[in-house]
């Protein structure tokens, strides 16, 4: 284990030419190598140039865990604090709204499969889901953009393929249905808490999410808007994510720079890929960080 923590330090400091420098490519390079070390899976580094990281799978240590996972982590915020100083390592804070703070309050193909059954829906709750699935990974328009204003055309389209049934009395049913605080629960039952801590310590927040126009009111109903500074969503930056352009406008709005925001999703692809290319940090939902009183602790914030 010791000589796998030098080649790590070796490998760091080939990158950097023995030096970081602010703002630098290789300090990038070193932010996201810390990033992929830390991101929950069995991964090594196996090689390594100016302009790229490549992992590759590698066995747990004697101890059970990821190989270089915990030290790899603890090096890297080590690091961010060496930069930014002060008892923080963020200055702010983004979190995806579904899948992260929201998630349905009940499958959303049980609720597509009981709503429509006055409407003739015969298909069964496991393959709406398939076909939910298989519709929404389906490239969407020339624009590529699924949530334009109040995305009701996507929807009708992902509803309509789901179920099988085009009624315009169902879509709306359903589309009404999901505005409402009925319709939602948030994942963690301490998030208002720990959010109150959050913003009180001086660090901001803010919603980065790929939704449509009913956001807004969807966060009044349920009673948080407050808890955020800001919001950016899709349909109103017109970009979605993982398109960096969408955390770039949320930094903007908190009056902060990319590298000193972190942002907290529950999709790899979207969150963590997008965030980091924004050039900020990222860490995955259900993975790396499972309750906000965690994502606190890791700003360095008491709750």
């Amino acid at each position: 284990m010791a000589s796998r923590s030098r080649m790590l330090a070796t490998l760091l400091s080939s990158i950097s030419g023995g030096k970081v420098s602010h703002g630098s490519s290789s300090e990038r390079i070193i932010a996201r190598t810390g990033a992929l070390l830390s991101s929950g899976g069995r991964r090594r580094i196996s090689s390594a140039s100016s302009s790229a990281v490549v992992v590759a799978d590698d066995d747990e240590d004697e101890s059970g865990g990821i190989y270089g996972l915990g030290g790899a982590l603890k090096e890297y915020e080590d690091y961010r604090r060496s930069l930014y100083g002060g008892e923080f390592t963020h200055k702010a804070l983004l979190v995806d709204a579904v899948g992260t703070l929201l998630v349905p309050a009940q499958p959303t193909a049980q609720i597509y499969k009981n709503i429509g059954e006055k409407y003739g829906v015969e298909y069964s709750e496991a393959e709406i889901l398939t076909r939910y699935r298989r519709a929404y990974q389906k490239p969407w328009g020339q624009s590529h953009l699924r949530y334009v204003n109040d995305a009701r055309p996507f929807w009708q389209y992902i509803v309509s393929a789901s179920t099988g049934c085009s009624n315009s009395q169902y879509f709306e049913e359903l589309y009404d249905y999901f505005t409402t605080e009925q319709a939602w629960k948030l994942c963690d039952p301490e998030a208002e808490k720990v959010f109150k801590a959050i913003k009180e310590a001086g660090v901001k927040v803010a919603i980065v999410s790929n939704f449509d126009t009913r956001l807004r009111p969807l966060l009044r109903a349920l009673r948080c808007e407050d808890w955020f500074d800001a919001l950016a969503v899709s349909a109103e930056v017109e970009a979605e994510k993982p398109n960096p352009t969408i955390f770039l406008k949320a930094c903007e709005l908190l009056g902060v720079n990319p590298e000193d925001a972190v942002h907290v999703g529950d999709d790899r692809r979207n969150d963590l890929w997008g965030a980091r290319d924004a050039g900020c940090d990222a860490w995955l939902w259900g993975s790396e960080v499972t309750s906000f009183k965690q994502v606190a602790q890791r700003i360095g914030v008491k709750v």
